[in-house]
């Protein structure tokens, strides 16, 4: 995670944005940014990368890149108000011990903001459409050895594919249909058992119900509707619901302000 010492709307690259340059309270993020660092502490153990003057999206910290074990494929940002954070996320992986790669020349690649790990069915899904392009699926494909399952976003709120879609332990999955393709509606079909899949409705899509943090049998996120919070319990889960209205203004929430960084064992955050 990186405090928001910095954060705010400085620029708009989504939906989001709009309108909401300057409009962010720094007291309010850093008191919610705290909420959800207490509470991924209380399971996980917490690492921090410093924030950084000039780049108010390092908070965003899922973005820096796809960790599996101790080999970790760096982002290659879309937008070029996000680009200075490249090195410094190469720098504190570096530092940290990991394999560091950078994605091949061509295609963007917003790392965990885009690229999901289904451990339940051995799989990456992999979002493109706005920020990531499909064509870097072959290589984290050879690169970590286990499939990808490209899916195209279409509603331009639902940017990166953490906004819309989230795997569950137990091998659930809570998606917004409709940020979907019909092609890729298809292929979450062919891919997940109908008793498996949670469709949410607009309602709870925007309140970014799926931008969670599964931790253990918690679920962390901005906001769910009695119904949904319902629905996951009786899957095994608890619905802690944290607002982060601050970071909402710049199109992000828990698991944006994220990134794990170890397997579902002795996780680390």
């Amino acid at each position: 995670m990186c405090p928001p010492d910095f954060f705010g709307v400085s620029y708009v690259i989504n939906p989001w944005m709009q309108g909401e340059t300057g409009h962010t309270d720094a007291a309010a993020a850093r008191a919610q940014w705290t909420a959800l660092k207490e509470a991924v502490a209380r399971v996980a153990e917490v690492c921090l990368i410093a924030p950084h003057e000039n780049l108010p999206d390092l908070v965003f910290t899922a973005n820096a890149g796809l960790v599996l074990g101790k080999r970790v494929l760096l982002s290659r940002f879309r937008w070029p108000q996000r680009r200075g954070e490249e090195e410094i996320f190469r720098a504190w992986f570096e530092k940290a011990g990991f394999d560091v790669i950078t994605p091949p020349p061509g295609p963007f690649f917003e790392g965990a903001g885009d690229a999901l790990i289904d451990e339940a069915r051995d799989l990456i899904w992999l979002g493109h459409g706005f920020r990531s392009d499909a064509a870097v699926a072959p290589f984290v494909e050879k690169l970590f050895g286990r499939t990808t399952a490209p899916l195209r976003l279409v509603d331009p709120r639902f940017y990166h594919l953490d906004t819309c879609l989230c795997p569950l332990p137990g091998g659930a999955l809570l998606y917004f249909p409709a940020a979907f393709d019909a092609a890729a509606r298809a292929e979450i079909e062919s891919r997940v058992a109908p008793e498996h899949r949670i469709a949410v409705d607009e309602a709870d899509a925007v309140k970014f119900c799926c931008n969670a943090v599964a931790l253990g049998d918690a679920l962390l996120l901005n906001d769910a509707s009695p119904a949904l919070s319902e629905t996951l319990r009786a899957r095994g889960l608890t619905p802690v619901a944290l607002p982060l209205g601050q970071f909402m203004k710049a199109g992000g929430a828990a698991k944006c302000l994220t990134l794990r960084i170890s397997g579902q064992s002795g996780e680390r955050i």
